[in-house]
């Protein structure tokens, strides 16, 4: 059998970050950054007030208290956006508004609730330092700096630097386009009545969905039959509007198994046994002229489930341009023993993952779900980690410790 590091070399051999294209902010939001983005302006461009009040003199105020205000005459309002050429002269001030420019002469901002708020002359009550509330030319940012660099995923404060320094578009790894095939003569949509022998059909749900929070674009094109012609029509269908193609059954030993029986035909897609529980048969290729990556996941629930995040997850992430990190892990004391491990697999154990703050080898406690059958999946909804058991591990006692995957958050 395979080992998991191998098949994620595998998996991950068959795909290149997408070509970038250039898009306008919002529809690039999400896409990870493909060029560096560099300021063609200083930010701010100008000198501006960072607060409403007076623009002044420093110098003017020296004498300034509450018993002994100084008055200055108000020579002009400057508003923001305001492109006149202002200036104040000594012993004069200009009534100023957040982010309108400095004008010439003054060196403060006098904040309005400092004064009396007077609109032909004002009384400040206290001295001010020169520079006051005032935003320096290129504080922010000065011209020909780097703000965002490539990899980067593009987020609202990502968007809003690329806007502030003028860009209307940016160059992104656009988010793949995943599609996903559900196979099984016995499912049936949710929603519909079901028969004797019959399930409603949920992995390509899960499939979808889980592709979304990795940040794809994807579709569901529902669960196709046992029929050989079938499938391979299906799939062959959805290439145009695939950069991925997952589909989740028929890859085992069984006689109905139609995903290995038509892909083997083909002589791109490879089937094999990896060392894991759950999810041990895995396939994985490339398919029709475009060459396009297909990984076929087991149909039990939950060993679709973990294939996605050990598997798919990263190969998402390598077309996305980021890297193709796996999940992240920490060491957890268990709070129950895990009592059967299959030797020579290493095992997925859905847990809960808490922190406790406790002393000791870390601060991490995992519960083991009770229920850890392939098929179950009523205990995937309150799952957030896997426990991983080593290949060596048979069992293992209450406080062991233990490595432990944190799954992704869904929003």
């Amino acid at each position: 059998m395979k080992t998991v590091e191998q098949h994620i070399r595998d998996v991950l051999d068959l795909v290149e970050p997408l070509e970038p294209i250039e898009l306008d902010l919002l529809r690039a939001h999400g896409g990870v950054l493909a060029e560096a983005v560099s300021s063609a302006v200083s930010l701010p461009q100008f000198d501006n007030s960072s607060m409403d009040g007076y623009a002044v003199a420093a110098d003017d105020l020296a004498g300034a208290s509450a018993q002994e205000p100084v008055r200055l005459p108000v020579v002009a309002d400057i508003p923001a956006g305001d492109v006149a050429a202002t200036a104040v002269r000594r012993g004069h001030c200009a009534r100023i508004m957040t982010g309108a420019p400095l004008p010439r002469g003054a060196d403060a901002v006098v904040p309005v609730e400092w004064t009396d708020g007077g609109l032909a002359t004002v009384a400040v009550d206290r001295p001010v330092q020169p520079g006051n509330a005032i935003r320096r030319v290129g504080e922010d940012v000065e011209k020909g700096t780097t703000v965002l660099r490539p990899g980067v995923r593009l987020g609202a404060g990502e968007l809003a630097v690329a806007a502030a320094v003028g860009r209307g578009t940016v160059p992104v790894h656009p988010r793949p386009r995943v599609v996903v095939l559900s196979t099984g003569a016995e499912l049936v949509e949710p929603g519909s009545p079901i028969g004797p022998g019959q399930i409603w059909e949920s992995n390509s749900y899960m499939l979808t969905a889980a592709a979304l929070d990795a940040g794809c674009s994807a579709v569901r094109r529902g669960f196709v039959g046992d029929d050989p012609a079938t499938v391979l029509e299906t799939v062959e269908d959805v290439l145009v509007q695939a950069d991925i193609v997952l589909t989740t059954g028929g890859v085992s030993m069984g006689a109905y198994d139609v995903v290995k029986e038509v892909l083997s035909r083909l002589g791109t897609v490879s089937f094999d046994k990896v060392a894991m529980q759950p999810g041990m048969p895995q396939g994985a290729g490339t398919v029709g002229e475009s060459a396009t990556p297909i990984l076929t996941l087991p149909g039990n629930p939950v060993s679709s489930y973990v294939s996605f995040q050990l598997f798919v997850r990263p190969v998402l992430r390598r077309l996305r341009g980021l890297a193709p990190d796996p999940l992240p892990a920490v060491h957890a004391r268990l709070t129950a023993p895990v009592p059967h491990s299959p030797k020579g697999r290493r095992s997925y154990l859905r847990a809960v993952l808490e922190y406790d703050g406790s002393a000791g080898p870390t601060p991490y406690t995992a519960q083991p779900a009770t229920r850890q059958g392939s098929h179950q999946l009523s205990a995937l909804a309150e799952a957030n980690a896997l426990v991983v058991v080593p290949e060596a591990v048979t069992e293992l006692e209450e406080g062991s410790v233990v490595e432990v995957l944190r799954l992704p958050e869904a929003f």
